[in-house]
């Protein structure tokens, strides 16, 4: 049997859960205004060239006063900042890649066309083989709250610093996968993609590459199962993928805690609990329950929980993490407390 199969979960709940600063938004510290990013949302972070980098979604350089929600003027399908703030207990200092104009520059295009390609959305970003990739979703249209149509899954590549980027023809997934909105991790020197498909109504699956072989599509290993002594099974084919984690799963996030010698998943939960979080004893799991991390009814229209495991404190029993609000369609910093089992 797997030993850590065997192991007691550690995570009792979350303590301290309070907002730390804004990020972004006329509003905000960093007076993102000023690089026309007056409302945006996500803000999953990656490592590299040194730096933090803070990815975001549909980014509009105008809006009305009192405006909710996605909408304005100056509509980019995406945004890109980077941070070499060391101290997250007083909200991140961020700066913009930027056009000729001094406007937070688009990085990957979209049709901006409904029912067509209505936007192109990264879901995670990461480092490898001396590069910058994007995992993004190219959006076909948004339903109903918590609901979107996906045209494929695909990755956008840098080899400039973030400055530039470029859509790969391959790999891809298709719309209707579980790889849609995906985070990235390394783990014992590969990458691991933990992903969902469109909306928030999923599970979770999981696959594997090596970095060197990221942009070839039959390297990458999707999880089937363990074995009788509880070792992963890996297969070529996506159909052979196994759900780790039934839920309603969008927009989520999984790093190692090494506070909790465990891996945590934060989430948006369309179920309407707000966002969750999850202690796994393996990538795989088992996975435990779901813990309120931040709930709907303090933090109405809350989506979007990431976190990174740099930033942290107290060995990890701290987690700071952004979270979107809808109203005013902006990213938030926050942090929180582990409680751990006695």
């Amino acid at each position: 049997m797997n030993p850590m199969a065997e192991q007691p979960f550690r995570l009792a709940g979350v303590t301290e859960v309070r907002r730390v600063s804004q990020l972004t938004g006329p509003d905000s510290p960093n007076r993102t205004d000023r690089v026309a990013v007056a409302g945006t949302d996500l803000g999953s972070m990656f490592e590299a060239d040194g730096k933090v980098w803070f990815v975001f979604g549909d980014t509009f350089g105008r809006r009305e006063p009192g405006f909710t929600g996605g909408g304005g003027e100056q509509w980019r399908s995406n945004a890109l900042a980077h941070s070499t703030d060391t101290d997250p207990a007083d909200g991140i200092t961020l700066d913009f890649i930027v056009d000729e104009q001094g406007h937070a520059k688009e990085l990957l295009g979209s049709e901006k066309v409904d029912f067509s390609e209505m936007t192109v959305i990264p879901t995670y970003g990461f480092a490898a083989n001396g590069a910058m990739y994007l995992a993004y979703m190219s959006v076909r249209h948004w339903g109903e709250p918590g609901e979107w149509e996906a045209n494929h899954a695909g990755l956008g590549k840098s080899t400039d610093h973030g400055q530039t980027w470029v859509k790969l023809a391959a790999p891809t997934w298709p719309g209707d996968s579980n790889f849609v909105q995906v985070s990235v991790a390394e783990v014992g020197g590969q990458l691991y993609f933990w992903g969902v498909t469109h909306g928030r109504f999923g599970g979770v699956q999981l696959m594997k590459v090596e970095p060197a072989q990221v942009e070839v599509p039959g390297a990458y290993r999707y999880f089937a199962g363990t074995a009788a002594d509880g070792s992963p099974l890996w297969s070529a084919d996506r159909a052979a993928a196994r759900t780790i984690v039934d839920d309603t799963v969008g927009e989520l996030s999984v790093v190692w805690n090494e506070h909790l010698q465990r891996w945590l998943m934060s989430y948006t939960n369309g179920g309407g609990a707000g966002a969750s979080l999850r202690e796994g004893l393996t990538p795989w799991g088992p996975w435990g329950d779901a813990i309120t991390l931040v709930s709907a009814a303090d933090v109405p229209g809350l989506y979007s929980p990431y976190m990174l495991p740099r930033f942290t404190a107290d060995g990890g029993r701290t987690i700071y993490f952004t979270l979107s609000v809808w109203d005013p369609y902006n990213v938030f910093w926050y942090r929180a407390d582990l409680v751990s089992k006695a």
